[in-house]
């Protein structure tokens, strides 16, 4: 009998950290999971980006938090000009319709609260999956910047 509850506490063990190791892996190939936004002009946080997956396996990311200085949590989105128009912020899905191509998730779009301008989007992990490269641009990828986003723990 103590040898099989030995055993079974050893497969019990074995098992969780078998479980751990694939969810590790899985972050590692996925943007999946919740993201701190970085200031292009501070170098500061600057907001945490919810990155999720639908049914038909596209991504789409949504502001759970602001982080920046000027930041409350009322603060509406008023240079949108789509149906986002003086929506709140926090909440508000950012990145639309991404979808996987090759090593990295194209083909949607994101939009900077900050202008309201909508651009073409892609993404790409780095890093072993801690870092997310967010690329907007206008027409070809030639013609944008790129946001270098780390995963929050």
């Amino acid at each position: 009998m103590f040898q099989m509850t030995r055993s079974l506490r050893s497969f019990t063990v074995a098992g969780a950290l078998l479980a751990c190791a694939a969810s590790a892996l899985a972050q590692a190939n996925s943007p999946i999971g919740t993201w701190q936004t970085i200031d292009d002009h501070t170098g500061k946080p600057k907001a945490l980006v919810q990155i999720s997956e639908d049914a038909s396996g596209e991504l789409s990311g949504k502001v759970v938090k602001g982080l920046g200085e000027n930041d409350t949590p009322d603060r509406r989105c008023t240079a949108c000009s789509d149906e986002r128009k003086d929506q709140l912020i926090k909440g508000m899905t950012i990145i639309k319709a991404m979808k996987k191509e090759g090593e990295g998730w194209d083909g949607g779009n994101i939009l900077d609260p900050e202008n309201g301008k909508v651009y073409k989007c892609k993404m790409t992990l780095e890093e072993g999956g801690q870092k997310l490269v967010v690329r907007g641009y206008i027409g070809v990828s030639l013609l944008g910047r790129s946001q270098t986003w780390m995963r929050a723990q």
